[in-house]
């Protein structure tokens, strides 16, 4: 009978075994060393609003407007179109890069291609479905004022005009000024309702003596209305005589008290009845001469008002202002042709 050899030398005999088979194998090679960990990258957080002394940079916000931003950087939110001037663009979108200046640029409207000038415009009378030389049509003077808004004009104040004038302040570039001659009711009855529907500011010279109770004129009452209402009213004499020319025998003395008092009494009457200071004239007849105006700098007018056709840049003399009278017989061709805004002429 056989004996079965022990267990544990079995145990030995294999383990004696493996130990002589892993002798026999090549060595293990050492493993590869890890790469480096390379580091997280860095997300660059950009500010959105870079302020400088003569300027704000800024990446546009959800909600932006041009108006929300004229109010938080130039704080006045109607100075809008200088943002959308200034970067040449009419719209705003999340994203968009803008610059806002802080300081008035393009003084006087000079620019290297071309410097700025002011349309200003003048009517006289308005009338529901009849026109001459010096009425104009409501269907007429709606289209005229409709093309304003839609043609991207901006109709600014007097104040702002003669600001522009005196290096005060920029304006936009396609800026016109509204005028309006003599204090017939039909100013208040037809022009005055669609001035308010576009949101536009105007200017009426009215002489005093023409206001007459109970006749086809404006009363003080009414000028009171529109003058709270957005109406800027000014001077156009006394009694609308023509202030360059004598009358008959009138000596030089009497010529000189005449026309005086043609603007100091209206300015007079204004200042009883309206509470104001009259700063701006309309010549009658458009007419001037150096002694009238002369007169106007030492009563404290600060500018006046011919009717000679053209647009007025910023060297414009402040007493001979041009103004183009629009007619009753214009079309839209006719009205476009007043509001030159620009010229290119070599300014050597």
């Amino acid at each position: 009978m056989v004996k079965k050899p022990c267990p544990i030398y079995l145990f030995v005999i294999v383990v004696a075994l493996f130990m002589v088979s892993c002798a026999r194998l090549p060595p293990r090679p050492e493993p590869e060393p890890l790469p480096p960990r390379q580091p997280e990258p860095q997300i660059q957080i950009y500010p959105t609003t870079r302020t400088f002394p003569d300027l704000v940079a800024l990446i546009v916000q959800p909600g932006d407007t041009f108006s929300s931003l004229a109010s938080r950087f130039l704080n006045d939110p109607s100075m809008n179109w200088v943002i959308a001037e200034f970067n040449g663009i009419t719209s705003l979108y999340p994203g968009q890069e803008v610059i806002i200046p802080l300081h008035a640029f393009e003084k006087g409207g000079l620019s290297f291609k071309y410097y700025q000038t002011v349309p200003v415009i003048s009517y006289h009378k308005f009338s529901e479905d009849k026109a001459d030389v010096l009425t104009v049509k409501k269907s007429a003077f709606e289209e005229q004022m409709r093309f304003l808004k839609e043609n991207g004009y901006r109709v600014i104040t007097m104040d702002a005009f003669f600001d522009f004038l005196d290096f005060k302040r920029p304006i936009p570039k396609k800026s016109i000024v509204i005028t309006i001659d003599d204090d017939w009711y039909s100013t208040y009855e037809i022009a005055f309702p669609i001035l308010k529907k576009y949101g536009y500011p105007a200017t009426l010279f009215v002489y005093t003596d023409l206001i007459i109770p109970g006749g086809k004129t404006l009363s003080w009452d009414v000028l009171t209305e529109m003058s709270k209402s957005g109406i800027d009213i000014q001077c156009h004499t006394k009694s609308h005589r023509n202030l360059d020319k004598r009358n008959g025998q009138e000596s030089f003395r009497e010529y000189f008290e005449a026309v005086k008092k043609e603007l100091v009494e209206s300015a007079e009457i204004f200042r009883k009845r309206l509470n104001k200071k009259v700063k701006y004239l309309a010549y009658p007849y458009g007419d001037t001469n150096h002694l009238i105006i002369a007169l106007l700098t030492k009563l404290g007018y600060r500018g006046a008002f011919t009717v000679e056709k053209g647009s007025n840049p910023f060297f414009a003399h402040p007493y001979r202002i041009n103004r183009s009278m629009i007619f009753g017989n214009f079309n839209i061709q006719d009205f476009q042709n007043c509001l030159a805004y620009m010229s290119d002429k070599d300014l050597r």
